[in-house]
């Protein structure tokens, strides 16, 4: 592995890097945009897990959430 290279490992992560690899590649726009969507599905689908664990771990209910949002309503009328 050249310098270059390894100066590149301590400023990119492991998916950046990954991901420039897949990029040497000529695709198409409809692969790259099918590319992102995969990519963002499983970002959404890793942050609903850790809001699922979060409420769990938490106790909150959808009680909870209403009571919030009325609390917020409140607090946004005051201010006006």
């Amino acid at each position: 592995m050249s310098m270059s290279n390894r100066s590149f490992e301590h400023i990119l992560s492991n998916l950046q890097l990954e991901l420039l690899k897949l990029y040497a590649n000529n695709i198409s726009e409809n692969q790259l945009i099918e590319i992102k969507l995969l990519l963002a599905n499983y970002f959404a689908q890793q942050a609903t897990h850790a809001m699922d664990k979060l409420w769990e771990t938490q106790g909150l209910t959808e009680q909870t959430m209403i009571e919030w949002t009325n609390e917020q309503n409140r607090l946004h009328k005051n201010r006006t």
